[in-house]
């Protein structure tokens, strides 16, 4: 429930050092691994579905809002995780989809977007309205993306109220929205937002949001999107330097209630990501990591495998992937370029992990499935386990992790999670001393 982020940000506010992260997957383990952790740390948990994957036709994953929502509520059902303990967010809620088309198109798809994220429930959303549309310029002003934002927030709130929500939603605002999923260019450095470009930003949503006769809503605004300086590409990780943001990060201080939410977080060191939040980025971000951490562990399955499996009976699921991936090259094609070799290595390992958007496919997850079945039906060997898993193989031999493959994979994506834990709960970092 929104009023559980709201409790943590207000513990912010006051000058905690706390925060909470938001996962970004759409993947049924991600999302397990994630109600896992939440039950561990008796923490709530914040999962986000962006406007690709999901919306109001179904988005790349197939699933509508309510659709998202209640594979959410199912894995947490399994697990005994309450209901009441789970936040549902909606990530870039905008024209974001339909750019190609004009803006006063696009901008009614996206009203018909943030009424069927409300609709179903959710109670974070991001209103991002940055992108230009089909008849825009280049680059918007900050006043037509506040006017944009301000409209989709009026559609918002008529749907909280006409659906009788107990909590009304929270919003996110901000213009300086890093590239969903990473870079797709080569990077050497990342700017900060500028601190000027910050309040220009505050005030001008401020105003816009009265102006549609939303203020009320504008009371519930609790964070904005600004560039802390991180971000990746295909192979390399721009890491956060406070020193950098020093000058940014003092504009929350003047605006009570509001934070900072850091997009693009994923890969920074479990350091960096705690001074993230200490410097009032209170909400990270992180996705690809997730999913990066999941390929990471398939592949050493099908490895252990190849090792114990005759070859008529493997999954063969690396090969299967890649020629999904090439058979229907429209998620990834845009964003890996080189030569043949060079585009190979990046479908597999590139830090943008475009290849997520293939594991829902049903020639992948038979794939995948086949390979849980056949290491589920023999006892995989510990030296095997340390070859491949070195990570999960002492977690084995003290007993914390099942040698299973699916316990193997929903640990290995933990290990990411943790960095995240560490640096949103100053109980975990006193558990690690």
């Amino acid at each position: 429930m929104s009023s559980l982020l709201a409790d943590i940000l207000r513990r912010h506010d006051r000058g905690e050092a706390v925060g909470i992260y938001s996962v970004c997957s759409a993947h049924p383990l991600v999302i397990e691994t994630a109600v896992i952790q939440a039950l561990e740390d008796g923490s709530p948990l914040l999962v986000e579905a962006t406007s690709n994957q999901v919306d109001q036709f179904g988005g790349y994953t197939g699933m509508k809002p309510e659709d998202f929502r209640d594979l959410v509520l199912e894995i947490a059902r399994e697990h005994g995780l309450e209901p009441d303990r789970i936040i549902l967010g909606g990530d870039h809620l905008g024209p974001n989809t339909w750019q190609a088309e004009p803006a006063e198109q696009a901008m009614k798809k996206a009203e018909a977007l943030i009424e069927s994220y409300v609709r179903a429930g959710f109670t974070k959303i991001h209103l991002d309205c940055s992108m230009p549309c089909a008849d825009d310029p280049t680059t918007l002003d900050d006043s037509v993306t506040a006017e944009r934002a301000a409209r989709l927030a009026a559609v918002s709130e008529k749907a909280a109220t006409e659906v009788a929500l107990t909590e009304k939603p929270l919003y996110i605002v901000g213009t300086e929205v890093p590239v969903p999923g990473g870079a797709s260019e080569t990077l050497t450095e990342v700017e900060p937002t500028d601190e000027a470009a910050a309040r220009a930003t505050i005030g001008a949503h401020e105003r816009a949001f009265r102006d549609a006769g939303v203020g009320e809503a504008w009371e519930r605004v609790v964070g904005l999107v600004v560039q802390p300086g991180v971000e990746f590409d295909h192979t390399r990780v721009i890491a956060y330097e406070r020193g950098l943001a020093r000058g940014l990060s003092q504009v929350t201080e003047d605006h009570d209630g509001l934070v900072f939410e850091a997009h693009s977080t994923d890969y920074q060191t479990s350091q960096n990501l705690k001074e993230l939040v200490e410097d009032h980025w209170a909400i990270l971000k992180v996705g690809p990591a997730l999913t990066f951490a999941l390929r990471e562990s398939l592949f050493a399955l099908e490895a252990l495998e190849a090792e114990l499996i005759p070859e008529e009976r493997r999954s063969n699921l690396r090969e299967v992937v890649e020629g999904v991936m090439l058979s229907e090259p429209g998620r990834w094609q845009k964003y890996y370029h080189g030569n043949q070799d060079e585009q190979r290595l990046l479908r597999s390992y590139s830090y943008s992990d475009r290849i997520r958007y293939y594991w829902n496919v049903p020639e992948v997850q038979a794939a995948q499935e086949r390979l849980f079945s056949n290491l589920s039906e023999t006892k995989l060997p510990l030296p095997l386990i340390s070859q491949y898993l070195p990570l999960q193989y002492q977690k084995v031999r003290d007993g914390g992790v099942s040698a299973e493959p699916k316990a193997l994979v929903l640990d290995h994506i933990r290990s990411v999670l943790k960095d995240y834990v560490f640096a949103c709960d100053p109980r975990a970092e006193e558990a690690r001393v």
